[in-house]
């Protein structure tokens, strides 16, 4: 039985990702961690310790205390939050990672899952229907850590077998946990603010289209990748993910359709220089073809299951 350890597991993905992974090999098989108290959706779901994910020591202890295989590297510092303090966020995404790579090795770790974004595509890069493999220029440490990061993934599997895997995540929006400072989280505020006050100031502009997620998709994705045989796994760098782009525009009329009198107003602030140097809409052909990718959940549907749960659970 595989015994699955979670870096960051309080994290916007790493809490339902943990809940998910927690059905599929039971409760006890899954030791969930993060540097923070235990998010109160994963009170009672299973094993939980704090574990600080630049301590390598520590992480070598878990791993070998709870006979973990397999390590889910969450911790990071996301894209907005990271140009606030470049070098903070360079040294936590690249040291957690070169250090859980090296323990894959040495602990003969049978899968590592660690996640990347669009953030590594640049405004040199395509930005309609951007490919698997095109120019890769990122301007944000966030970008440049995740692309770095890539390279590594691919270099430890070259070079020592290491069944690592990854996915370039659009943005994530999901009504069980809170956004993480990253540039898409203006697409999960804004359905808290419509249910609340009726109205959302959009830290983008109106027309701004990037490429988004329901977090259900990302967390099948997630699994369904993690579990495909490794003769389908063509990509040892990161896998293109997509299901669907808008703009806070589009979002917004999506929310009238349930909440008549939402208004919106647009105030660009740094974000916006960011989103703008992102792809609107990604080619993830690759993953469909590879190891059977399709998503479930496009805008109208989305909307549809936020403002419902949000509703049933305020």
């Amino acid at each position: 039985m595989e015994k699955i350890l979670i870096i960051g597991a309080c994290g916007q993905i790493g809490v339902e990702l943990t809940l998910a992974l927690r059905k599929v090999y039971g409760d006890g098989n899954v030791l969930a961690t993060d540097i923070r108290e235990e998010h109160p959706l994963l009170r009672g779901t299973g094993p939980y310790t704090t574990l600080n994910a630049m301590d390598g020591a520590a992480i070598l202890d878990t791993i070998k205390k709870n006979g973990i295989t397999q390590v889910y590297l969450l911790a990071a510092l996301l894209s907005a939050t990271g140009e606030k303090d470049p070098k903070k966020a360079w040294d936590i995404n690249m040291q957690s990672l070169i250090q859980v790579l090296d323990l894959g090795v040495q602990e003969k770790l049978t899968k590592i899952y660690w996640p990347s974004s669009i953030a590594v595509f640049g405004p040199t890069t395509p930005m309609e229907h951007t490919p698997q493999a095109t120019v890769v220029e990122p301007r944000t440490v966030y970008g440049i850590s995740k692309y770095a990061g890539e390279l590594w993934c691919q270099y430890y599997h070259q070079r020592y077998g290491l069944d690592v895997r990854s996915l370039r995540y659009p943005g994530l929006i999901s009504w069980k946990s809170e956004p993480g400072g990253g540039t898409t989280d203006y697409a999960v505020e804004i359905y808290h603010e419509a249910l609340k006050h009726g109205k959302y100031t959009s830290f983008l502009s109106e027309n701004t289209y990037l490429p988004m997620m329901y977090m259900d998709d990302a967390i099948r994705g997630t699994i369904e990748l993690m579990e495909a045989p490794q003769d389908r796994i063509k990509t040892r760098m990161s896998y293109n993910l997509s299901a669907m782009s808008f703009s806070p525009k589009e979002i917004a009329e999506t929310i009238r359709y349930h909440i008549p009198d939402f208004a919106i107003d647009y105030a660009p602030d740094f974000r916006q220089q960011i989103a703008d140097g992102w792809p609107k809409s990604i080619d993830d052909s690759a993953a469909r073809q590879d190891w059977g990718w399709q998503h479930e959940y496009d805008l109208n549907k989305m909307t549809h299951e936020m403002l419902k749960n949000l509703q049933n659970r305020d």
